[in-house]
């Protein structure tokens, strides 16, 4: 399980997203003693603790498409550590997400349910960790502009274009994914509007108050302190993120009209409790499920659920 919701930003190019990917380090909490210490060992298992030098800021990798299987989970001469762990406790950004292997792409899958990966030789295992937030970036289409209006696709109509782009990353992957969003192009009146009042430090001030809030709850129940809502048991979400009446009445519409899975389903759970605590809320409330529901699938699917 990650340490955070996993995210799929879907934009055209230029739209910032890859921006916004390597700007989400600066408002996570700060690294616990014990997650420095985790970190620092998988560098220097893999080589890439220069000089001894110790970071405080959780890690940022962002592999290639091009990446083998092994670079990314593991594996090669020795044995090393993948990307997937590398990113322990940081940040793992996929850029051009459809433009990956697919099965390279699907050997995250495991790592991201369970937190590890094991590395299986003829005559070794070695499990390393590997507890990353997933963001990924992609356009809407192998072009780019099929959500630009007026643009006709050369390979046929903008939506089959689309749909056989998106097709290349499978639905259990997309399962894992609990943020979709889309990110649309920047026009240059947007460049010269002034900044907006939360900026990145009000943010990571918002951040930290709800992992503490949320390491609070949990070790109040006898788990570790740096237990988070995407890290919980999902027997204990269920009770953590129990709804108002009129949530459980819209999460169990979403489930039908939407067809989540039981993965989705906790999810979405996990999404919800988190944006409550965002808010400083102690009770989960239809409109942060309605919000959690908005980001899992298209707009008009949660629309209908809502």
């Amino acid at each position: 399980m990650t340490i955070g919701p996993n995210m799929l930003m879907n934009g055209p190019p230029g739209s910032g997203k890859s921006m916004l990917a390597s700007r989400l380090p600066s408002i996570l909490p700060p690294l616990t003693p014990r997650e420095l210490l985790d970190i620092s060992m998988i560098q220097s298992v893999a080589g890439a603790l220069k000089g001894g030098a110790l970071s405080d800021r959780r890690p940022f990798r962002q592999p290639h498409h091009s990446a083998s299987m092994a670079a990314l989970v593991g594996g090669g001469l020795g044995a090393r550590p993948g990307e997937v762990s590398l990113a322990h406790g940081g940040v793992l950004f996929l850029d051009e997400l459809p433009e990956f292997a697919p099965q390279v792409l699907d050997s995250l899958r495991q790592p991201m349910e369970s937190g590890a990966v094991m590395v299986a030789r003829a005559n070794y295992r070695i499990t390393y960790p590997a507890r990353f937030q997933l963001v990924a970036a992609m356009n809407p289409c192998r072009c780019g502009q099929g959500l630009e209006p007026g643009y006709a696709c050369r390979r046929g109509p903008n939506a089959r274009c689309m749909a056989q782009y998106q097709a290349r990353i499978s639905g259990p992957m997309l399962d894992r994914i609990d943020l979709r969003v889309e990110v649309p192009a920047v026009t240059a009146a947007d460049l010269i509007l002034p900044a907006p009042a939360e900026g990145s430090r009000e943010a990571a001030a918002r951040v930290s108050a709800a992992r503490a809030l949320q390491g609070a709850r949990y070790a109040a129940r006898g788990l570790p302190d740096s237990t988070t809502n995407a890290t919980c048991p999902a027997t204990l979400i269920a009770e953590i993120a129990s709804p108002d009446a009129d949530g459980t009445a819209l999460i169990r519409h979403a489930a039908e009209t939407m067809r989540l899975s039981a993965r989705g389903f906790h999810r979405t759970l996990r999404v919800a409790r988190t944006l409550a605590d965002l808010d400083g809320e102690t009770q989960v409330r239809r409109f942060h499920l309605a919000e959690a529901l908005s980001y899992r699938g298209r707009g008009e699917d949660a629309a209908a659920a809502a």
